[in-house]
């Protein structure tokens, strides 16, 4: 464990590892997908703001609820001079994820209600179970090649 004071300015790439929980591969993973960023020094060794810890959990904390890393760096492209988000940051720039997690907890629901039913069933009929045949609406046409008629 390296000593690491409040006052070191920045942090290696082992330290923010340390740190932040996430094992430096994922760090420099992160820094290829621009969501964090560091500086080289002379000797080609990246060095990060101590800033970046809260950036890290900003990161972890979004994926965390399923977030893509392409919609946490459009929403961190939101913030002036890629700065670290704050408290009033993480309420306006997770808003912008609301409509897709109430959509995505209204599809676990309807799954979840779906697995239900299956397993109360029990017949895996692959014409009528909702969960092995979700919403087949080519049977509501007909038995054959419905779909090579329609082209």
């Amino acid at each position: 464990m390296t000593a690491l004071s409040w006052k070191t300015p920045e942090l290696t790439v082992g330290q923010l590892a340390e740190r932040s929980g996430v094992a430096p591969s994922a760090l420099r993973f992160y820094e290829r997908n621009e969501l964090i960023h560091s500086r080289r020094t002379s000797g080609n060794q990246r060095r990060y703001a101590r800033d970046t810890l809260r950036r890290v959990a900003f990161i972890r904390a979004s994926q965390r609820v399923g977030i893509s890393l392409e919609k946490i760096r459009a929403v961190l492209a939101l913030l002036p001079e890629n700065r670290t988000p704050n408290r009033q940051d993480w309420a306006r720039l997770s808003e912008c994820w609301r409509h897709d997690l109430n959509e995505r907890i209204a599809q676990l629901e309807e799954l979840r209600d779906d697995l239900s039913d299956c397993i109360g069933c029990g017949c895996l009929s692959l014409e009528l179970c909702g969960l092995a045949n979700p919403r087949d609406r080519a049977a509501e046409r007909g038995p054959g090649p419905v779909r090579l008629n329609h082209v």
